[in-house]
C-alpha cells in the first residue's frame, strides 16, 4: 500500500493521525512505541512477538458518532468529526474511506434532512440548538444498520419524513432500526435520555467468534470486529487447557470473551461489569447462544471481586484505557490465580500494570494488535503466569 492508496479527502480531520502513510510504515511505528513503553517500564516478557495488523486497513469501523456543527463560526451545518486542533469546528466527514459507503450514504441523507428544514446544530457552549449527533452501527457479519438520531428538547423533529429519507436509501445493508434519542445533558457526551423508536428495532445482530449477539444503540461493542476476533481468539488460544477451569472475565463489557470461553468449554466463566446495560446485554446474549456455564455480576470490579465465592484458575483483565486501578490490581492478586490474560488498549497503562504485578506473575508471553489502522491506537494481550 503506497502513500497515494493512503489519501484522504478530509486532511484536517482529528480523526487519523497517520493518514498519508503506508500501512506497513504505520504497523512499524506502533510496534515500535509499544515495545517503548514496556522497555520503559522494564518488563522483559519470554517472548515478545510482533504486531498483527488488522485484517481490513480501510472500513473496519462498526460504528461512528458524528456531529453536527458547523466548520466556521456561523457557517452553514455541518456533520462530521472534530477538526483537528479545533473542537468547535465541524468537518462534514461525507468521504471518510475508514467507515462502510453506507456510513458515508447515512450522513450525506442526514444532513440533506436537516438543512432542507433549517434544523440548527447545537451550540456546546451556549447550550441552545436541536441537532447533536448522528450515530451509525453496522453488523459487519450481518449487514444490518442501526441509527440513532440525537438531539436536544429544543425543538421538534419530522421523525417520520426521517425515517422515510434513510428508508429510501439504496444502501448495500439493511436498515434494521432508527431511533430519535433525546439529550439535554451539556456534557459533550453521546447518551440518549428518552428514545423514541421511528422504525424497525433498537438494535442490530452481530456475529463473532460464532456466536450471536444483539447490539442496542448505546451499549458496547468491538469497533473492528474482525480485528478484536483475531486478538480475542489469541487470548484465548493462550489458556492452556481450558476446559473445566473457572475463569473470570473482568471489565467484560457485552461479555464476548466471557461467552466465548463458556463455549469453549470453561467449567464456569464469570463476567464482571459495572455498566448496567451490558450486563443486561451481556446475561440476554448468553440466553441466546445457549451457554449454561456462565454467569455475570454487576459492578465494580474490587466490590464484585469480593463478592465472587469462586476461585478463578484464569482471570482475563480487559480494562479501560488507564488500566486497573491499583486498588483493583491488589484484590486480582490477592485471588492467586494461576493463569492471567490481559487485553490491554494502552501500551503504556499496560506497562505500568505488568510492573506493579512482577513480583507475583512472569510475562511469557506479548502480542500487539493494530485494532485502528491510521489512528494511533494500539492494542495487545500479554500472557502472565504465577511465579
Amino acid at each position: 500500500m503506497s502513500a497515494a492508496d493512503c489519501h484522504c479527502a478530509h486532511a484536517e480531520c482529528g480523526g487519523c493521525r497517520h493518514r498519508g502513510i503506508p500501512y506497513a510504515e504505520q504497523l512499524a511505528i506502533k510496534e515500535a512505541a509499544f515495545r517503548r513503553a514496556l522497555d520503559e517500564k522494564g518488563i522483559v516478557p519470554q517472548e515478545m512477538l510482533g504486531i498483527a495488523g488488522s485484517p481490513r486497513a480501510f472500513a473496519y469501523r462498526n460504528k461512528m458518532e458524528y456531529t453536527f456543527g458547523d466548520e466556521y463560526k456561523g457557517g452553514p451545518l455541518t456533520l462530521g468529526m472534530h477538526r483537528r486542533k479545533r473542537f468547535m469546528s465541524v468537518l462534514t466527514t461525507d468521504r471518510c474511506r475508514l467507515v462502510d459507503a453506507d456510513f458515508n450514504r447515512v450522513l450525506d441523507a442526514a444532513l440533506r434532512f436537516s438543512l432542507e428544514r433549517g434544523y440548527a446544530a447545537y451550540n456546546k457552549k451556549t447550550h441552545l440548538g436541536l441537532l447533536r449527533n448522528l450515530v451509525v452501527r453496522k453488523g459487519v457479519r450481518t449487514g444490518q444498520l442501526l441509527i440513532n438520531l440525537v438531539t436536544s428538547s429544543q425543538g421538534d423533529i419530522d421523525g417520520r419524513a426521517f425515517a422515510e429519507t434513510l428508508l429510501s436509501l439504496a444502501t448495500e445493508g439493511r436498515v434494521t432500526g432508527i431511533l430519535h434519542s433525546v439529550n439535554d445533558n451539556p456534557a459533550d457526551f453521546v447518551r440518549g435520555e428518552e428514545r423514541r423508536l421511528l422504525f424497525g428495532d433498537e438494535y442490530y445482530m452481530e456475529e463473532i467468534m460464532g456466536l450471536s449477539f444483539k447490539v442496542s444503540a448505546f451499549s458496547f461493542f468491538q469497533t473492528n470486529v474482525e480485528a478484536a476476533e483475531a486478538l480475542y481468539e489469541t487470548a484465548l488460544a493462550w489458556i492452556s487447557d481450558i476446559a473445566e477451569k473457572t475463569v473470570f472475565d473482568l471489565y467484560c463489557g457485552a461479555g464476548t470473551v466471557t461467552q466465548a470461553a463458556a463455549a469453549r468449554g470453561a467449567g464456569l466463566a464469570v463476567g464482571i461489569e459495572i455498566v448496567p446495560e451490558a450486563v443486561a446485554a451481556a446475561r440476554e446474549n448468553a440466553e441466546r447462544n445457549g451457554l449454561k456455564n456462565c454467569r455475570f455480576l454487576e459492578g465494580d470490579v474490587l466490590a464484585a471481586l469480593a463478592e465472587a465465592g469462586e476461585r478463578p484458575d484464569v482471570i482475563v483483565l480487559d480494562p479501560p484505557r488507564a488500566g486497573v486501578h491499583p486498588k483493583a490490581l491488589r484484590r486480582i492478586l490477592d485471588r492467586r490465580a494461576q493463569t492471567i490474560v490481559y487485553i490491554s488498549c494502552n501500551p503504556n497503562s499496560l506497562a505500568d500494570n505488568l510492573a506493579s504485578m512482577r513480583e507475583h506473575y512472569e510475562v511469557k508471553r506479548v502480542r500487539a494488535f493494530d485494532n485502528f489502522p491510521f489512528t494511533d491506537h494500539t492494542e495487545a494481550v500479554a500472557l502472565l503466569e504465577r511465579i
